[in-house]
């Protein structure tokens, strides 16, 4: 029995599913078409529409409010819709009231956009980046960059007032639609501008109203048309930016420089008037001092008057003698008084090279007045290098320095390691040299020079030296005083080489020992015992007996000190 029902039943849905398909094939529904349905329900998200399908079509809500058409959806109401699948997975049919609006228009739109046509609509809403436009019952994206000719913070009269637009861009893949208000404007703006440029040509004199102000100069509205007004064609005199004389809105008189071939136009107000460079620079000459006043202080120097509209830089070389890589600013300011020597003048550059410093006493020369080579002086260390000191020398405002060769007369670089940074020092002065800006100086010439105890002496001359140390390489000594101290090597020490150990000398010992070399340019001595002894030796053979007779040192120095002792008694 449950079979027979079974049957029945499944015979009965196939029976169904047939008639169904035929009814949908007879209504002839195809994917992408628009159709009629009607309103079945109005939903808090959705609207629900009926096409007599298997079942209703959803449609945002929200897609009738951006056309504020949701005044008007009542159910049993009839719109179009789109009809973008029959039925998805879900089972469902998918519908569009916006796309049926867009695919009723894009013919017209297409159109429009191929031949650049003019297309009317209503700016009906904002959204992120621009606005909503509805052309036909067409939504439209309208860019912020598109709506006016330039930059707006407030589109709010443009709304819901009808508007003309221009198709840029058509993506039908993806239902888009950009379209310009600015295109049309400047449409219409070059039209009325190749008007105005055609009365007016280089040379003209004519008003215009300060548009808009940029650091590097102003924009002027000659009749609706922009012109150019630089930064340095608004006055001979130097200004800081074009705000300090203009004033947005002001109507100014300006003379017309230059139209370009892209019909630009630069205009100018200092040419309404002479130039001043040309009428006030031959009262100036070169060589003489003139007061001025600072108008502008930059990286490279500052920028003085002297006259109405009649400018000169003094370069940051010309502001002083000694501080060399100083910021300008830190010795003139905008608006202070000075005085300034005429260093050029360039009539066809229309340049004018002021000097400052040649108005103020050249310190060098008061240097030279108060201090002379040789003179002794006193200063603080400013600052210690791997090879000098560099001194601030009392009552001058130069720095002198001290090589580490001029510090002691030992002439060694760990003489730096005395001194310290604003330890008050004497020194004297070696060299002063104004061409090149530098001043030598010397401490260890404070001192005599210990190798002066040379000056008489030649090499195999004997001093006595007293022993200042030892090492393992041999003794110091010094001779005259302690400034330089001389090493006598280990095989120096002795002629025999038991002798020549370093620990047989004590310091404080003095000794006499032989000059070896002596080079008194290169300030060098070498001192020997050893040659000493051979000397003595030399001379006792000499003395006493031969070589050549087979005598020994012993036997002969033997009877030399016998002799000595002899005679002894007598001399007492």
């Amino acid at each position: 029995m449950e079979e027979i029902i079974n049957q029945n039943t499944n015979q009965s849905n196939k029976e169904f599913e047939t008639l169904l398909s035929k009814d949908l094939s007879n209504r002839k529904f195809k994917e992408g078409e628009v159709t009629t349905g009607v309103i079945s329900e109005v939903g808090k998200k959705f609207i629900f529409v009926d096409l007599g399908l298997k079942s209703e079509g959803a449609i945002p809500i929200d897609e009738f409010r951006l056309t504020k058409e949701i005044d008007k959806i009542k159910v049993g109401s009839k719109i179009d819709v789109l009809l973008e699948k029959v039925e998805n997975k879900h089972g469902d049919v998918v519908i569009s009231r916006e796309k049926a609006r867009k695919a009723a228009s894009w013919k017209k739109m297409e159109k429009a956009f191929e031949k650049k046509e003019k297309v009317k609509g209503i700016i009906i809403s904002k959204c992120k980046g621009g606005m909503i436009v509805d052309v036909e019952s067409c939504l439209c994206f309208l860019p912020g960059s598109q709506i006016s000719l330039r930059p707006e913070k407030n589109f709010d009269h443009l709304m819901k007032i009808p508007q003309v637009f221009e198709v840029v861009k058509l993506d039908k893949k993806r239902g888009n639609i950009v379209l310009s208000r600015r295109a049309i404007l400047e449409k219409i703006r070059d039209k009325d501008r190749d008007q105005v440029i055609a009365k007016i040509k280089e040379g003209d004199i004519v008003n215009g109203i300060v548009k808009n102000l940029t650091e590097w100069g102003a924009f002027i509205d000659l009749q609706g048309v922009d012109s150019l007004l630089h930064i340095t064609d608004i006055s001979y005199s130097r200004i800081n930016k074009p705000s300090d004389l203009l004033s947005v809105g002001q109507t100014i008189k300006v003379k017309v420089t230059k139209i370009s071939e892209d019909k630009k136009i630069s205009v100018s107000v200092k040419d309404l008037s002479e130039d001043p460079y040309i009428k006030e620079v031959e009262k100036f000459e070169i060589g003489k001092n003139y007061p001025a006043t600072v108008t502008k202080v930059v990286d490279y120097g500052a920028f003085a008057s002297l006259s109405p509209g009649l400018e000169g830089l003094i370069h940051s070389s010309e502001l002083s003698y000694t501080k060399k890589n100083i910021r300008p600013g830190k010795i003139l300011s905008t608006s202070q008084k000075i005085n300034v020597q005429i260093l050029e003048k360039d009539m066809e550059k229309r340049r004018l090279s002021l000097s400052y410093k040649n108005t103020q006493m050249n310190p060098w020369v008061k240097f030279a007045e108060d201090y002379k080579v040789g003179d002794n002086a006193e200063g603080i260390i400013k600052n210690i290098t791997d090879y000098s000191l560099f001194i601030s020398i009392k009552g001058s405002e130069f720095d002198g320095m001290v090589h580490y060769r001029d510090l002691s007369w030992s002439e060694t670089d760990s003489e730096l390691e005395k001194y310290k940074k604003n330890q008050n020092v004497k020194f004297k002065i070696m060299e002063v040299d104004q061409e090149k800006e530098r001043i030598r100086l010397g401490i260890k010439q404070l001192t005599e020079d210990p190798f002066k105890f040379f000056a008489d002496k030649k090499q195999s001359d004997v001093i006595t030296v007293i022993v200042g140390s030892s090492s393992k390489n041999g003794i110091y000594v010094y001779a005259g005083n302690k400034e330089i101290p001389i090493l006598i090597k280990k095989n120096q020490l002795a002629k025999e080489v038991e002798n020549q150990r370093p620990t047989r000398f004590a310091k404080g010992d003095k000794i006499d020992a032989a000059i070896v070399e002596l080079d008194k340019e290169k300030r060098k001595v070498s001192l020997s015992i050893k040659a000493l002894e051979e000397k003595d030796a030399k001379e006792a053979v000499k003395k006493y007996g031969s070589t050549d007779s087979g005598g020994v040192l012993g036997d002969i120095l033997g009877k030399a000190l016998n002799l000595k002792k002899k005679k002894e008694p007598k001399n007492k």
